[in-house]
């Protein structure tokens, strides 16, 4: 085996799809190599699509994290953190409900069943009738977010001030036109991932943080700074808490720079406002979204709602910003790994949906989940083991204290405890999608919800803050636990069982090893290295960071995880080395 791996191949091993070999007699070979051929060149594919969103996603995870590192410096950890998170959750829940969230799940599978069967002139005439549709909705919602925004900020501030929620109601009318932006961009990007087209969706959040970061330090009032008698003691950063307006405008102008990159992606379409809303495919369309609508006004208008004032109930001043410093730092990983290998491989599932290929389905979700599982374990670990160092790095500096670090690195690693079982699930969710079910996703997406509910109220008393985190992953692991038996009895398998069983077994070794050397050796680094000084955070991050990654790369190699090889040499060939 180990051999063979180190073979130089155009695309991968044999041994990654050992399952399909199964006859030898000469007619059955041939079918079966060149069904292996087009299973190699499939996960080629996939890989592909996957680095290229895997790249956007970490250039917009970077601009994220200087995102949040422009908003708390000047901010901290203070209302008009609160104010400004409150009055973003809205368009963008509105924007989850009714276009965004899994909207994906309810059009790739159709625009590339459209794609396939009818051509690009009917996709176009498709497309047209959705935006037709989507845009008469959203300006709607948009008035009516509008006349109705103090109501709105009710309920997901009303544990905080007057006065922050009435900043919070000035802030949500600025950023009400993004939701417009917003569900445009959906759709569009949604089109482009049906043309297996990945670069444009893969730069929207880029420009989209860093629209916010550059608009708040551009129009924030002029910083006021209190000079200490210490010229080495840290500069404390006075701001008026109405300087958040200017993040607030960041964020609209940003969701239309988004729209604007997709429309450039789609420059030679031919998508036409029209009022003809009568193509098959667009009921199709609606039958499908229905479902993934009724999960989502549960998690919407009820969950996000609910957690978001139950946070705000702790008593804790910056609870959401808090809530939202960690899941940048959870979205990372997540991004990175799952949510690129996913939508990377919701084209190619549908298409194979489509075409009956359940042998060829079955082995391309089999890739993905170990190429998932591979990836998002060492990462947990790694953020689990260096969360103070990197929330020290990022954040820790200006109105950001060492008390907020303490309360964000608690808050992360329990986030942390569902990040495997969110990676693995997602992939199960747009297996389901490709196969055009969107109902049995639903209602687990309902139970699920509950169970999240009754464990946040159950542990709201003793944990506090962190009863939202630990409800999170509950949450998780039961919505993936449910999904990867419903999917098994549907489709029998996931490709080749003791292949999955062992990618998984070794990838937790290794990840375990790893994590092992980072704690126990994290201490001696902070007392050689400090962390006073940016530098020395930095230094210390890096130090951490290369030791605990070279020790999983290390056991990886003496453990022979395929996969990441693969991907190494995937990679090389790539580069042309």
């Amino acid at each position: 085996m180990a051999n063979r791996l180190i073979k130089p191949m155009n695309y991968m091993p044999i041994d990654l799809h050992q399952d399909s070999i199964i006859d030898n007699t000469p007619e059955s070979t041939v079918a079966q190599m060149e069904n292996l051929e087009d299973q190699n060149q499939t996960d080629a594919q996939v890989a592909g699509a996957t680095a290229i969103l895997s790249i956007g996603n970490i250039a917009s995870r970077v601009l994220g994290l200087v995102r949040e590192q422009v908003l708390t410096y000047l901010f901290g950890a203070s209302a008009a953190i609160d104010a400004f998170k409150a009055a973003s959750l809205i368009p963008r829940a509105i924007y989850d409900l009714l276009i965004g969230g899994q909207l994906n799940g309810a059009i790739v599978p159709v625009l590339t069943e459209v794609v396939q069967t009818e051509g690009r002139d009917a996709l176009w005439r498709v497309v047209s009738g959705l935006v037709s549709m989507v845009m008469t909705l959203l300006l709607g919602l948009f008035f009516l977010v509008h006349f109705f925004a103090p109501q709105l900020v009710q309920l997901t501030a009303g544990g905080t001030s007057a006065a922050t929620q009435a900043l919070a109601v000035d802030l949500l009318r600025i950023t009400a036109p993004g939701l417009i932006f917003l569900g445009l961009f959906a759709l569009l990007s949604g089109t482009l991932y049906a043309l297996k087209s990945f670069v444009w969706p893969a730069l929207a959040t880029l420009v989209f943080n860093a629209c916010i970061a550059i608009f708040t330090v551009l129009l924030a009032p002029p910083l006021t700074i209190l000079l200490h008698t210490n010229p080495l003691a840290p500069i404390s950063i006075a701001r008026p808490d109405s300087g958040i307006a200017a993040a607030a405008i960041g964020w609209t102008i940003g969701a239309a720079a988004q729209l604007a990159l997709q429309m450039w992606g789609l420059r030679r379409s031919k998508i036409r406002l029209t009022i003809d809303w009568r193509h098959p495919a667009l009921r199709k369309m609606g039958k499908l979204y229905l479902p993934v609508m009724f999960s989502l006004l549960l998690d919407t208008l009820i969950v996000r709602f609910f957690t978001y004032n139950q946070a705000t109930q702790t008593g804790v001043v910056g609870a959401l910003g808090y809530m939202d410093w960690a899941t940048t730092l959870i979205q990372f990983p997540q991004g990175l790994v799952a949510t690129a290998i996913a939508l990377a491989i919701l084209p190619t599932l549908s298409e194979q949906s489509t075409a009956t290929n359940e042998r060829a389905f079955k082995g391309t979700l089999g890739l993905g989940l170990r190429l998932t599982w591979v990836l998002i374990v060492p990462a947990m670990i790694g953020v689990f083991v260096l969360a103070q160092p990197l929330v020290m790095l990022l954040f820790e500096r200006g109105a950001f204290t060492a008390e907020s670090t303490a309360i964000v690195v608690q808050a992360t690693r329990i986030y942390l405890l569902g990040l495997p079982f969110a990676a693995v699930d997602l992939l199960l969710v747009y297996a389901f999608y490709a196969r055009k079910d969107t109902l049995t996703p639903a209602l687990i997406g309902v139970a699920s919800h509950v169970v999240y509910i009754v464990t946040l109220l159950t542990l709201l008393e003793p944990l506090g803050l962190y009863a939202l985190m630990a409800a999170d992953a509950i949450k998780h692991l039961t919505h993936a636990t449910i999904s990867a038996v419903l999917l098994r009895q549907r489709i029998g398998s996931y490709g080749d069982r003791n292949r999955l069983l062992s990618t998984g077994l070794r990838t937790v070794l290794a990840a375990a090893g790893m994590g092992l050397v980072g704690w126990v050796t994290l201490p001696y680094l902070f007392e050689a290295i400090g962390a006073a000084g940016l530098l020395q955070k930095a230094l210390l991050t890096l130090v951490s960071g290369a030791l605990t990654g070279g020790t999983f790369l290390l056991l990886a190699w003496l453990l022979h995880i395929e996969e990441l090889r693969w991907i190494f040499r995937l990679v090389r060939t790539r580069l042309g080395r």
